[in-house]
């Protein structure tokens, strides 16, 4: 899937990271203020399901002070982490970025590392997870119970989709526009960090290059997890799914398409 390019292009040149909200007004302009920091050269947006706690208000506002780099979309109502980041898609590929990033709004996505992504896409990769569970990569102030979800649920995945990522539920990550045009994003209905599962899926299906590089992941300071118990039942059961349909696929002789 890397055929064609030009090999001295930095398609890095042209980021959008995306950072979905809901009542992250304590945390936004944190992280605003951190990307612009540690990347003055990319553009953000906001993507606001409806915060009752002002968090679209202060996106706004945010916008207003850098119109170039910062922009805001607001949904109208919650519709969780998949659906806010595939908004962003099509507004980032309507625009034109060459790579678009997935990027929380509690800070536990460090911005001063979004350049091993970033230099992992401009190496030629197609998909880079930043990963907790890679050589290098650490996590901190992670609850233990938290910790051990997380690990389990890498493990469920690698085995019953047969990938070699780690960290395959990672919300952290980089995408080249060429893969979200060619997977079929219309026919994604996953949220929670089952989202990040399935385009990983879709991604290896379709013979992309997915990478992943250590980041350190901190738990959020302020505000509250949106983890819940239906995330986790969703993920269990479409990854079975994915899981048995791709051996089944396999044993036919016939492509894996998800």
């Amino acid at each position: 899937m890397t055929t064609g390019r030009d090999p001295g292009a930095r398609p890095s040149q042209r980021t959008l990271v995306i950072i979905p909200t809901y009542n992250e007004r304590e945390n936004l302009p944190l992280i605003v203020d951190r990307v612009q920091t540690a990347r003055p050269d990319v553009h953000l947006l906001i993507v606001d399901d409806g915060s009752p706690d002002g968090t679209g208000k202060l996106a706004d506002d945010l916008a207003l002070a850098d119109a170039d780099r910062i922009h805001v979309m607001h949904r109208t109502a919650k519709g969780g982490l998949g659906a806010a980041y595939l908004a962003g898609f099509a507004w980032g590929l309507g625009r034109e970025y060459d790579v678009l990033v997935e990027m929380d709004a509690d800070g536990s996505h460090p911005p001063e590392q979004l350049y091993r992504l970033l230099d992992a896409i401009d190496a030629g990769a197609d998909v880079v997870i930043g990963s907790r569970y890679v050589d290098g990569g650490q996590v901190r102030n992670w609850p233990r119970r938290r910790l051990v979800l997380s690990r389990t649920a890498n493990g469920y995945s690698r085995v019953l989709l047969g990938v070699d990522i780690h960290d395959i539920t990672a919300g952290y990550r980089a995408y080249r526009r060429e893969v979200l045009e060619k997977i079929d994003l219309s026919a994604v209905d996953s949220k929670g960090y089952c989202f990040q599962i399935d385009l990983t899926w879709r991604s290896i299906n379709n013979g992309f290059v997915v990478v992943e590089v250590p980041i350190t992941f901190t738990e959020r300071e302020f505000g509250q997890s949106k983890m819940s118990g239906s995330n986790i039942r969703e993920a269990l059961f479409k990854v079975a799914e994915w899981g048995i349909r791709g051996r089944f696929n396999r044993a036919r002789g016939a492509r894996v398409t998800h």
